[in-house]
């Protein structure tokens, strides 16, 4: 067994079934490539590398054969490697040229094929095989005018067969099918996205190719109700479930807004580069936003909104005091605003019920709780936990819905892609 064998699918079969041709080209991001192969291969992807001369300059082959399995192609020979893989039979699902260089992306921008990487990059555009271009060069090539017309060139060619409003990407169902992804330009260079970042843009793009795109909402972290202008009243939400929801939406080829409050858990790069993020502080702030309405196909609500906030002093109260009061007052809930905006929306309901309780009433309680939270705000689904059975990352919980109740235990990320996969099958379903 090939050793690309032993680690295929160790970290998810959504890219499962896929063959993904990887055309590396002459940039020194090529060194990169062995990490990024062997990242799609644990998301279940079989890879077929292909390198220009340049590429083989700076990376050898052996080391592409060693990360896929794959003997890269290196020349063009009487099998018609290039018509095999990306032909009209379309054998491959992706080609991605990672990392392309000006170079390479000018040439195939005038339909040039003077290498292994732009004749299959010719051949898949003719068969309507979709082309992910992750550019990688100095800042002052990536904006010379003519580079820059080329990518713009290409993007055309893509999205001049249509466009999916609201979507970055415009090829949709449509052929040709191109996208260039973002750069990162740091020390005056145009570089390469890091590798979570690619198979990231490889998931969500493959996933927008083949089923619509949902508009998503997510409001996520916790709110902070001021005291005085120095302290606040909070809740512990670390926002980890929320940004996770996040991810996952984002990587099932769906288009996201977040409104995030504070969060103590990092922001997952996928989400930094291709969320539309909007932060908020207050529970005052979070309803002013909804002012301005919404339409969106799914809601999720796991933010922490402070039930009631205090009466704040102006200024700062002075320390020493040995005893203060502070006299709290209850918040609107923003939840019920938010059903007239989606055809589904999820709330999120956490209690703490003690563990000295049986198991099995434990959950009645849970439940109960979950449906009358569905009851009052109008949620289609609840998301329900018992803070005692959470840690900082595995948690137990019950996705409730009208006719169903999911149990849940694992990882806080885990919970958050079984809920967005149970979300979508209720869309589903009410479509």
């Amino acid at each position: 067994m090939h050793p690309a064998n032993r680690i295929r699918g160790i970290k998810g079969d959504i890219l499962s079934g896929k063959k993904i041709v990887l055309g590396v080209t002459g940039s020194i991001a090529a060194v990169e490539t062995v990490k990024l192969a062997r990242e799609l291969i644990r998301y279940g992807a079989d890879v077929y590398p292909v390198m220009t001369s340049a590429a083989q300059k700076i990376i050898h082959p052996d080391a592409l054969f060693f990360a896929t399995g794959h003997r890269p192609i290196t020349e063009l020979t009487g099998a018609v490697e290039h018509v095999e893989l990306c032909g009209e039979e379309k054998e491959a699902d992706l080609l991605l040229i990672a990392p392309a260089t000006a170079n390479t992306i000018s040439k195939i921008a005038a339909g040039i094929d003077d290498t292994p990487v732009t004749t299959f990059a010719t051949t898949a555009i003719g068969s309507g095989i979709p082309v992910l271009i992750v550019p990688a060069m100095h800042g002052s090539m990536y904006n010379h005018p003519k580079v820059k017309e080329n990518i713009e060139t290409l993007r055309r060619m893509g999205l001049s067969m249509g466009k999916k409003s609201g979507s970055p990407y415009g090829h949709l169902n449509l052929i040709p099918s191109i996208s260039i992804t973002g750069v990162r330009e740091e020390e005056r260079k145009a570089k390469i996205l890091n590798t979570g970042e690619i198979v990231a843009e490889v998931i969500r793009y493959l996933a927008s190719i083949s089923k619509p795109s949902r508009k998503i909402l997510i409001i996520a972290g916790a709110t902070e109700e001021p005291i005085d202008d120095m302290r606040v009243i909070t809740n512990r939400s670390s926002g980890a479930t929320g940004l996770y929801l996040a991810e996952a939406a984002i990587m099932s080829g769906h288009d996201v807004e977040l409104w995030l409050g504070r969060a103590t858990a990092e922001i997952p790069s996928i989400v930094k580069s291709m969320a539309v993020i909007k932060r908020f502080t207050t529970v005052e702030s979070l309803m002013d936003r909804t002012k301005s309405g919404g339409k969106y196909d799914l809601i999720f609500v796991p933010a922490a909104i402070s039930d009631y906030r205090p009466e704040k002093v102006e200024g700062k109260i002075p320390s020493g005091k040995g005893e203060i009061s502070i006299t709290l007052r209850g918040t609107p809930k923003i939840i019920g605003v938010l059903k007239e905006w989606t055809q589904i929306l999820v709330g999120f309901k956490a209690e703490s019920i003690p563990l000295k309780i049986p198991e099995k009433e434990r959950e009645e309680l849970l439940l109960t709780k979950a449906r009358q939270l569905m009851e009052n705000s109008g949620s289609d689904m609840v998301v329900a936990n018992n803070l005692n059975e959470v840690t900082d990352t595995e948690t137990s919980a019950l996705i409730v819905s009208d006719d169903a109740v999911v149990r849940f235990s694992g990882t806080k990320k885990e919970l958050a892609y079984r809920i967005m996969r149970e979300t979508l099958f209720l869309l589903a379903e009410e479509e």
